[in-house]
């Protein structure tokens, strides 16, 4: 019914905003009242489009950091929870993964340095973040805290965070990936239950909702890296049956897999050369 509204494109990739996330302003709205008056209200909300704005900045991190390994990146989607870059994939190698998962971090990192340095240039001080006053100093304070916060929100090692990618990775030094990707998940599953249960006792409906997420999205990329395994042992299989067809031996104008009736096979064709079979 209701679709994500593209709010523009940077270096290649599109930026969406969720319906969901329409959710959060009016919460923010709602919750801080008129009683401060249109300027507190309009604080919040600046507050929170900022913090946002640092959301997209550091999924670009991660897009920046993918397309240095030749990983394209569909969209950046923003949702009241946080953002999600559609990578098309990860990097298989603990390096590189470790490389695209702290890039986001490092991106905050950056950006709460700048308005520090920025805060410090004017003579002003940087206050706990939590100063109500519509003021530039406050604001400052806010948009610097957060950064803070999503730096060690997302270094967690609640799998398929930042950091829960970090910590499959190093585990991937150890142990097969999938190996690595069950403890993973398992770790950040215990956290995910541990956050949801401080958002009941807390009553912070947000911390349960971001708890579910957690463990749901740590569910699928599991479920996703063992059927990876599976069909990487059957082609395996298949081309130990099946050699490689004889690079320039046939040509056909197509890309993609070609499925043989007579002899049951199906062959993958690359820029018009045969690469392999496999039934």
């Amino acid at each position: 019914m209701f679709k994500s509204l593209k709010i523009g494109r940077w270096l290649g990739v599109d930026v969406f905003v969720h319906p969901s996330f329409w959710l959060l302003p009016l919460f923010v709205v709602l919750s801080t009242g008129f009683d401060g008056g249109v300027g507190a209200v309009a604080f919040n909300l600046a507050s929170i489009f900022a913090l946002f704005g640092c959301v997209a900045l550091h999924e670009y991190g991660h897009v920046i950091a993918a397309r240095g390994y030749g990983i394209r990146t569909r969209d950046i989607t923003l949702y009241p929870i946080g953002g999600v870059a559609s990578l098309e994939g990860m990097p298989r190698r603990p390096g590189p993964e470790i490389v695209v998962a702290l890039a986001g971090p490092a991106v905050n990192v950056a950006i709460a340095v700048l308005i520090g340095l920025f805060t410090l240039a004017l003579g002003a001080t940087v206050s706990n973040g939590l100063s109500v006053a519509p003021t530039l100093d406050a604001f400052l304070s806010r948009v610097l805290w957060a950064n803070v916060f999503l730096v060690a929100f997302n270094l967690l090692p609640a799998f398929p965070m930042d950091g829960g990618r970090v910590f499959r990775a190093v585990l991937s030094y150890f142990m097969d990936r999938v190996s690595a990707t069950t403890v993973a998940v398992t770790v950040g599953s215990v956290l995910a239950g541990l956050m949801a249960l401080l958002g009941l006792w807390q009553m912070e409906l947000f911390l349960v909702i971001l708890a579910f997420s957690v463990f749901m999205m740590g569910r699928a990329e599991l479920n996703m890296v063992r059927y990876q395994a599976q069909y990487d042992g059957a082609v395996r299989r298949s081309e130990d049956r099946f050699p490689v067809v004889e690079p320039n031996r046939t040509r056909l104008h197509t890309d993609g897999w070609v499925f043989d009736p007579q002899t049951g096979l199906w062959t993958e064709w690359q820029d018009g050369v045969a690469v392999r079979r496999m039934r």
